[in-house]
């Protein structure tokens, strides 16, 4: 990933041309006429684990690139002034029409999102507490699996190691990073 890429060439406060300045170990686009630095952070998303008695799982087949018809944990961007379990409940009702409530911290894992867009997802676990199974939002498809049994390829890495750890009947993944 080349995070420059999506460096301002051009300072949004004074229209200065950008340059790379180092800063805390890491090099940055800053503004050498009035100090403007951007972060090129990564954007927040959050998923829920919704896992049946006979340990099936809700997975949602994603409508839209990237990975138009892979599955995924039903799951989401983090909002600008929205908590990320907020979040979490949000895109569950979106994207299959169940009411959630949260019940745990699963795990947080760092990605990308193709093509190179930097992202921090975090997994909570949850149980339904209403609705009607039906995929809604930018859904294909929607429905109840075994873990280790998805129906179609799984979009993302972070989805996957989720799926590989409940599969194994590991209560926690880990920290791992990598890519999606």
């Amino acid at each position: 990933m080349n995070p420059l890429r999506h460096a301002f060439r051009y300072c949004p406060h004074c229209r200065t041309g950008m340059t790379l300045r180092a800063e805390g170990g890491v090099q940055r686009p800053t503004c050498p006429a009035c100090g403007y630095v951007q972060y090129l952070n990564p954007a927040p998303a959050a998923a829920v684990i919704l896992e049946r008695d006979d340990g099936t799982v809700c997975l949602v087949q994603r409508r839209y690139p990237p990975r138009e018809g892979a599955w995924t944990l039903p799951a989401g961007f983090v909002e600008y002034d929205e908590h990320p379990a907020a979040s979490a409940v949000r895109e569950v009702a979106e994207e299959t029409g169940l009411r959630v409530r949260l019940t745990g911290l699963f795990a947080v894992h760092q990605g990308i999102l193709p093509p190179d867009h930097p992202v921090v997802l975090i997994v909570y676990r949850g149980e339904v507490t209403g609705g009607e199974l039906r995929p809604g939002d930018d859904a294909a498809a929607v429905g109840f699996f075994p873990p280790g049994e998805p129906p179609g390829p799984v979009a993302f890495a972070g989805h996957r190691r989720v799926l590989a750890a409940l599969a194994a009947g590991r209560e926690d993944p880990g920290i791992v990073t990598g890519e999606d």
